[in-house]
C-alpha cells in the first residue's frame, strides 16, 4: 500500500490542501472545527509529513546546530535539555556535534552545519577562538551558552552569573568559620570569574592572608593531584571550592586517601550541581548554575532571532543558588 499524502488527507478532512498545510504548521488562522478534522484524517490515515519537501517549501531546514565544547562535561545535559524542550516545542531538531573531536581531525568546527544548512548554531561551552563565529553570524542566528568569552557583534551570549555563584559558596563557607580556604581554580573567561569572585570575597571579609588558589584543568584527576598538594600543606586550608564538580569529585578522593574526613576535617565544594554531586554517597555541597534555564534562555534567543529580535547581541545571565549537602561544616576546631 501507498503511503498516504497530504491530498489524501486533504480530501478526508474535506478541504483544500492548502489548508491542510496551515494546520500542519500550527497556524492561528484556521477555525477549530477545520483543525479537528484535518488533525482526525492524519490519525485515521496514519500520515505522516514529509519533511524534506516542508524544508524545501518554507526554504529552512527545521534544524538547529548544536556545537558542544566537550562531550564529556555533565553539566552540559542540564544545558541540553532545556535546550532541547523549547526547540522541540518549537517543531524544531538539534543536530549535535562535538568540537573537541572536530578540532583533533582538524575539521572547520562551523563548515558541517553550513553544509546542511541548519537554521541556527548553538554553541556550547568555551571555544578556542570566539572570534571566527562572525562570519558564521553573518549568516545564521549563533547563540552562545555557558561561556563568558568575548564574542562577535550580533552573537547572544547566555550564561550563569559565575561571580555571583562564587561569591554565594565563598560567604557560605566563611560563615561556617572558616578562615583558611583553598580555591581549584579553571581556566577561561568561566574560571577567572570564579577565581575573581572568591578573591574578592576573601578580601571583603578581611581573609587576604587565608586565600590560597591552585590552578588546575578542571577534571577529576586535576582536582586530585591539586588536592593532594593543597592538604600536604603545614598550613593545609579547612576548606576547598573546585572551580566544578568533576574537579571535586577528586578532591574527595584526595582528602580520603589522605585519611581526612568530609567535612569534619575538610569541606568540599563544587561547582555547576551536575548529577555527580546529588549522588548519595557523594552529596556535594555545589553551585546551581541554572543549567537548564541557561539552555531554555539559549532557545529563546535562537527563536527571537528567526522572527527578526536580537539587535548586536546581549549577554544574558540566569541566576545560581547554593545547594548545601554534607560535604560542608564548621572546621574541626569549633566543633571539638
Amino acid at each position: 500500500m501507498r503511503a498516504p499524502t497530504i491530498r489524501d488527507v486533504a480530501e478526508r478532512a474535506g478541504v483544500s490542501k492548502s489548508l491542510v498545510s496551515l494546520v500542519l504548521r500550527g497556524s492561528a488562522q484556521v477555525r477549530p472545527e477545520k483543525r479537528d478534522a484535518v488533525l482526525r484524517a492524519v490519525r485515521e490515515l496514519g500520515y505522516r509529513p514529509n519533511a524534506a519537501a516542508r524544508s524545501l517549501s518554507e526554504q529552512r531546514s527545521r534544524t538547529v546546530g548544536v556545537l558542544l565544547n566537550d562531550l564529556r562535561n555533565p553539566w552540559f545535559v542540564d544545558l541540553l535539555d532545556g535546550l532541547n524542550s523549547l526547540l522541540h516545542d518549537n517543531g524544531l531538531h538539534m543536530l549535535l556535534a562535538d568540537a573537541r573531536l572536530n578540532r583533533r581531525i582538524g575539521q572547520d568546527l562551523a563548515r558541517p552545519f553550513l553544509d546542511l544548512q541548519v537554521d541556527g548554531l548553538v554553541v556550547v561551552g568555551t571555544l578556542p577562538d570566539p572570534a571566527a563565529l562572525g562570519a558564521v553570524a553573518e549568516r545564521i542566528p549563533v547563540v552562545v551558552a555557558g561561556a563568558r568569552e568575548a564574542v562577535p557583534a550580533g552573537v547572544d551570549v547566555v550564561a550563569g552569573d559565575d561571580e555571583k555563584g562564587a561569591r554565594l559558596v565563598t560567604g557560605h563557607l566563611i560563615g561556617l568559620g572558616h578562615r583558611r580556604i583553598a580555591h581549584i581554580a579553571g581556566f577561561g573567561a568561566v574560571g577567572e570569574l570564579r577565581r575573581r569572585s572568591f578573591e574578592e570575597t576573601m578580601r571583603a571579609h578581611g581573609l587576604v592572608d587565608g586565600a590560597v588558589v591552585e590552578p588546575s584543568d578542571m577534571t577529576e584527576e586535576g582536582g586530585y593531584r591539586t588536592t593532594v598538594r593543597l592538604l600536604s600543606r603545614p598550613d593545609r586550608p579547612t576548606a576547598v571550592f573546585a572551580v566544578n564538580d568533576i574537579a571535586s569529585a577528586g578532591a574527595l578522593s584526595a582528602a580520603d586517601e589522605l585519611g581526612l574526613r568530609v567535612p569534619r576535617d575538610v569541606s568540599v565544594v563544587g561547582y555547576d550541581n551536575t548529577s555527580i554531586s546529588r549522588l548519595r554517597h557523594v552529596w556535594l555541597t555545589t553551585v546551581d548554575s541554572a543549567g537548564h534555564e541557561v539552555g531554555r534562555r539559549a532557545a529563546r534567543r535562537l527563536l527571537d532571532r528567526f522572527e527578526g529580535r536580537g539587535g548586536q547581541g546581549d549577554v544574558h545571565l540566569a541566576v545560581p543558588t547554593l545547594e548545601i549537602r554534607g560535604t560542608t561544616g564548621p572546621p574541626h576546631r569549633l566543633t571539638a
